[in-house]
């Protein structure tokens, strides 16, 4: 999900997808992509589709988010700091969040289709419920989304504008981390990824389903269109406040160059400490991320089942 980090529909209105917790698949209508890259491949594209849609749109607010967590100062403070930085310098750092959203994303969607459809296979012969079929296939799928680590790794080094100085641009940044530094500087941060993109996206595909059952049925596409906004919103918001300590870990870790590794708890106890010893400040920034999820993660919902739909 990262935060980190849009399967299932209601019994009432069946979608082209089934609920980690729902065991029916509904047919799809076929066009022409649908034709080329099949039943699964369509999860991919639409995925990544919604998610290139998504950065476009919530960069600027993106930036504002991560000056809070790496600094944590007031959102007025961050937007300031912007300022000085400039309307050049303000989608500085765009391309690594397309690059690794578009295809996390594309993989959060793409890989739980095709993990579920295998397991399940196999789940039936052995008596494995499908709950726990399912919830596995999204773990793995946000395990697989960790190994684009280095494109958050570039983002966070292109947003720090201590680092303007030093870092072009994406190729660039990738060069100078690899020959300076070899591979395993661009996974710093990893393990709070990984501890942020399993579990999330087990909660976000199992509860995707009862909520938007919740919602009043829909007779109309703009209405499907509503409820998938709002089912996708909550869950991404609800989701961002519960892993925010583990971005903020996150950014912090990501901002250094060079140097020891650092533990996660170690880089947690450090900010706490920085940040003397305040709930309210770790969580600085917590109340933007909240309202950009329910942005982003409603704007990739809505998307990605309307692609699925019409595609």
């Amino acid at each position: 999900m990262a935060v980190s980090t849009m399967d299932s529909e209601s019994a009432r209105t069946p979608q082209p997808q089934a609920a980690l917790s729902k065991g029916g698949r509904s047919m799809m209508p076929t066009g022409a992509l649908s034709a080329t890259l099949g039943h699964q491949g369509k999860h991919y594209v639409c995925g990544s589709i919604a998610a290139f849609t998504n950065i476009m749109v919530t960069f600027p607010i993106q930036k504002v988010l991560f000056r809070q967590q790496l600094h944590g100062v007031l959102a007025t403070e961050a937007v300031r700091q912007l300022q000085r930085d400039g309307l050049r310098n303000l989608y500085r750092g765009l391309l690594p969040p397309l690059l690794q959203k578009s295809t996390t994303v594309a993989i959060m969607f793409g890989l739980y289709e095709d993990f579920s459809r295998v397991l399940l296979d196999r789940a039936q012969s052995s008596g494995v419920p499908e709950l726990a079929t399912r919830s596995f296939a999204a773990a793995l799928a946000g395990t697989a989304e960790a190994l684009l680590t280095p494109f958050e790794r570039v983002q966070t080094l292109l947003q720090d504008h201590r680092h303007h100085g030093r870092f072009n641009n994406t190729a660039h940044t990738f060069r100078t981390l690899l020959t300076e530094y070899g591979v395993r500087e661009c996974y710093r941060g990893l393990v709070p990824i990984l501890l942020r993109n399993s579990p999330s996206n087990v909660l976000f595909f199992g509860l995707r389903g009862p909520i938007k059952e919740q919602l009043p049925e829909a007779t109309s596409r703009v209405g499907h269109m509503v409820n998938d906004f709002v089912c996708g919103g909550v869950l991404g918001s609800a989701l961002g406040i519960m892993f925010y300590p583990l971005n903020v870990v996150k950014s912090r870790a990501q901002s250094q160059v060079g140097g020891p590794f650092q533990s996660c708890r170690k880089v947690l106890l450090t900010v706490w400490r920085e940040r003397g010893g305040s709930v309210a400040m770790l969580y600085r920034g917590a109340h933007l991320n909240y309202h950009r999820s329910i942005l982003s993660w409603g704007i990739i919902n809505a998307t990605y089942e309307l692609l699925l739909k019409i595609v």
